[in-house]
């Protein structure tokens, strides 16, 4: 009697665990969504362990319960990958995928795209309409010159050293955080063999920055960079004025007085950054450059253009001499809008 006891209760046991075991097979191959909206985001700290782990997922309606979670990591075997950061979920999963995703470390991120050629403040107005933060936090951290010190013991903000590219950063990334990661960009692309090249032709990583800084406000054309830095690069050497109206506009800029163009009058402003008073490079870069800038301006072409003239299509026409240059400005700025004025014209009558 005993041992049929004993039977039939190994039996029921038996019995038991294969369902508790198909109830959990069933449960770990069942997608699930518990929360409301339309997407859910749950943080996974640094050291959490997988308990820890499994009740932020249940809390936050991503997994049933954690028995489940438990069951479905045992069979993944990723208990000790789990990697930390924002993850963000907008469908039903089922255990299996969630974990694969917190493995594979695939946490959420937002790209923001900095353009080359733009100042702290362009700059700062993007940030804020990514949904970052503010524009002025992003301002006040750049305006600390520590993260670009050991390059330029002279900076007095990180104008210029805000490497313009696409950054994917985690949705709280804070505005120091960010700032730091781009000086870092910058830093990786202004290698030691650049920086040795600027050397040799007499420039400081200041200097060289500031240069490309001009040259790509000057030209969009890839092409045309190491033209346009020949061209400076010809003026500094023989001691005449840069004469670059971009300096101009930022000195403009500085003071709140830009509207979108630049006069005659302008051209006398008194700052450091005028270039047509001052001679020499402005006392800092007037833009972020980019990787193409940087280049051309510590190796420009072999050229021996002194002047550039807007064809008015993203391109210039590039002289050597002063009166070639006014032919070339009659040709491409008198002419060409007396041209589209009388065109204009015949177009009303």
């Amino acid at each position: 009697m005993v041992k049929r006891l004993l039977a039939v209760a190994v039996v029921v046991v038996a019995v038991a665990a294969a369902a508790g075991a198909a109830w959990i097979r069933q449960r770990v191959n069942e997608p699930y969504r518990g929360y409301p909206g339309a997407e859910q985001f749950v943080e996974i700290p640094a050291g959490a362990g997988p308990r820890s782990i499994a009740q932020r997922l249940v809390a936050a309606g991503v997994v049933r319960d954690g028995l489940v979670f438990r069951a479905a990591l045992w069979l993944n075997g990723g208990a000790t990958r789990l990697q930390a950061g924002e993850y963000r979920f907008d469908r039903p999963m089922r255990p299996g995928e969630v974990i694969d995703m917190i493995v594979r470390g695939q946490v959420f991120v937002v790209t923001i795209t900095f353009p080359e050629g733009l100042t702290i403040d362009e700059m700062a107005r993007i940030f804020e309409r990514q949904g970052l933060g503010t524009s002025r936090a992003f301002a006040e951290a750049a305006r600390d010159p520590a993260p670009i010190r050991q390059l330029d013991p002279d900076a007095r903000d990180l104008e210029g050293y805000l490497f313009p590219e696409t950054y994917a950063v985690p949705r709280r990334t804070d505005a120091a955080g960010l700032v730091r990661q781009m000086v870092d960009r910058l830093q990786r692309v202004l290698t030691p063999e650049l920086r040795r090249a600027a050397a040799a032709r007499g420039l400081t990583v200041r200097q060289a920055v500031t240069l490309a800084s001009i040259v790509e406000k000057e030209t969009g054309r890839p092409e045309e960079r190491p033209l346009v830095a020949a061209v400076y690069a010809n003026r500094l050497r023989i001691g005449m004025p840069l004469q670059c109206d971009p300096t101009v506009i930022y000195a403009m800029q500085m003071e709140g007085r830009y509207r979108g163009n630049i006069t005659k009058a302008d051209l006398s402003l008194d700052s450091p950054y005028n270039t047509y008073r001052h001679p020499g490079l402005p006392p800092g870069p007037i833009a972020a450059p980019g990787r193409g800038a940087l280049e051309a301006a510590i190796a420009p072409a072999d050229a021996d253009f002194l002047y550039f003239v807007s064809r008015n299509d993203g391109s210039h026409e590039f002289a050597r001499t002063l009166a070639e240059h006014n032919r070339n400005v009659r040709k491409y700025q008198v002419q060409y809008f007396r041209d589209r004025r009388a065109a204009r014209q015949r177009a009303g009558s």
